[in-house]
């Protein structure tokens, strides 16, 4: 079975043709969705429940608290059941339909695979500094240069993520921790099409020196 995780915070605008899209790649193939709401304030939630009422393979996990994107994460893997777990962000800027390519390299004797993300799909400094921190990340735990939150992992691996604790966990990091293979392919990333992204530069640059501090000490 495939088990699809999915953070949602202030998704409400596109989480129907999410759904879809993600229905319409999985339909021939044993899943379960589960969409983790993390404590979003918008009208997301309340859509959730209607597709969980309708589906019997997809799920919400409801946190009382906004956590971040990384703990709804974890909390998704959790529960998952599969034993192919796919992490992917919820505002459509990743499409499903790359799915089946992840999962085809995975079998190739891979623990986990990243949609490497192309394109210019946010701004020249974002990219920038993405950059940057993905390659220090690269250095300090060995993941692909490209690697986010896109991507397949085995059952092996998600039981050796879930083993690891982090006070602020960050899930590329943590894959990158178990020292199990990976590997990532190029997959052009669309840009955001409503809302814009929850991290604003300063959390997203907290957020990655967390990341790079924590791992760098193990």
């Amino acid at each position: 079975m495939i088990s699809i995780v999915i953070p949602i915070y202030q998704n409400q605008d596109v989480l129907e043709e999410l759904y879809t899209q993600l229905k319409e790649v999985l339909l021939k193939r044993p899943h379960e969705i589960i969409f983790v709401d993390d404590a979003s304030p918008d009208r997301s939630r309340a859509i959730l429940d209607i597709l969980a009422a309708r589906d019997p393979h997809t799920r919400m996990i409801a946190l009382e608290t906004n956590g971040g994107q990384h703990r709804a994460v974890l909390e998704g893997l959790k529960e998952a059941k599969g034993s192919v777990i796919v992490t992917m962000d919820g505002d459509l800027q990743d499409s499903p339909s790359t799915i089946p390519q992840l999962i085809e390299k995975l079998q190739e004797g891979y623990e986990a695979v990243f949609a490497g993300r192309k394109g210019e799909y946010e701004s020249s400094f974002r990219l920038w500094t993405s950059k940057i921190f993905k390659g220090l990340l690269h250095r300090i735990c060995h993941v692909p240069k490209d690697a986010g939150m896109f991507v397949a992992m085995s059952r092996k691996m998600v039981d050796a993520v879930l083993k690891i604790k982090m006070k602020a966990p960050f899930v590329v990091a943590m894959i990158g921790l178990t020292r199990l293979p990976t590997h990532s392919i190029p997959v052009l990333r669309q840009k955001r099409n409503q809302g814009k992204s929850a991290y604003t530069t300063w959390m997203r640059l907290k957020i990655g020196c967390d990341a790079l501090l924590q791992t760098w000490n193990r």
